[in-house]
């Protein structure tokens, strides 16, 4: 079934009861309070894609704490950020965070800019960030699309159970569609779907009885139809390239000086697979080879 808008739900009747589900229950989030600033939310950003909030928070602080503007992390080795990731997962995500605070710092004297197209053409910002930073830290409206959001719109407005892998014109479409037009009441509703999606209508088992729009979801009242499209992408980790790369950078994160190929190699007993993670990392900017088959985090 394509995104369209079903006829069970027209926008204007799904702002008010979200947004208010919102007022009551959203979670107190470092990045949602005043003092985190645009920096605070572009951090939280960066760090909340594929990593549960759970295990973003400590990182986050840490961050905060240590780089309060983005002055302060361009002025730092980039080997530092990737350190400071520790295990939060997609370290590159370290080094485009890194990279996006060096141009904010050279292109707009320090501070996040409020323009979208401003936004979209920092380093390591896609779509999503620019909108979700211009919407949660500047109160633009955007249509935000995450997962959690997709969700929402494909049951409610799409009666369908779980949206495409990717996320595809018509729902960009249909999320313009139910877009609020005052751009205060768009940001909110950005925020509320997403919160939405990450504590009631989740992925599995989802709670329906807590849902604001229960009563009027195109999935729900078509009986809750299987998901019909393509199997849905799991995610695996043990035994892959991935784990093998989490392994080398967990070593290199602890050490305070260059670490020979032995400490390297003592992490996996696959030498092939051991020597293709770490030729990744090297190839990814996140490890840098010394002379003497030594490595560390980059400096440049």
């Amino acid at each position: 079934m394509t995104a369209t808008t079903s006829t069970h739900t027209p926008p204007a009747s799904l702002h008010t009861p979200v947004i208010g589900w919102f007022e009551q229950h959203a979670r107190d989030l470092p990045w949602r309070r005043p003092e985190a600033g645009a920096w605070g939310v572009m951090v939280s950003e960066f760090m909340l894609q594929q990593t549960p909030v759970n295990r973003v928070i400590p990182v986050y602080e840490q961050w905060m704490a240590r780089w309060p503007r983005p002055a302060d992390l361009a002025a730092d080795a980039p080997g530092e950020a990737v350190r400071a990731w520790g295990r939060l997962g997609y370290p590159r995500r370290a080094l485009r965070l890194h990279g996006a605070a060096q141009a904010i710092t050279e292109r707009h004297g320090g501070d996040v800019p409020s323009e979208h197209n401003q936004l979209l053409a920092l380093p390591g910002i896609g779509e999503y960030t620019a909108a979700a930073v211009a919407s949660f830290a500047y109160g633009q409206r955007h249509a935000v699309l995450d997962t959690n959001v997709r969700r929402v719109f494909a049951r409610a407005a799409s009666g369908i159970q779980y949206p495409p892998n990717a996320t595809t014109a018509a729902e960009r479409k249909l999320a313009r569609a139910l877009l609020p037009e005052e751009d205060e009441r768009a940001a909110r509703w950005a925020a509320a779907t997403m919160e939405l999606g990450a504590l009631v209508c989740t992925a599995k088992n989802e709670d329906c009885t807590r849902c604001p729009i229960a009563g009027q979801c195109a999935w729900r009242l078509a009986g809750k139809p299987a998901h019909q499209g393509p199997p849905r992408r799991g995610q695996t980790y043990a035994g892959t390239d991935r784990q093998v790369r989490g392994r080398l950078l967990a070593v290199l994160r602890e050490a305070v000086t260059p670490v020979p190929q032995s400490a390297l190699d003592a992490v996996w007993e696959e030498p092939v697979q051991r020597a293709r993670a770490l030729d990744g990392l090297v190839a990814d900017g996140l490890v840098e080879p010394l002379a003497g088959g030594q490595y560390r985090l980059p400096l440049t």
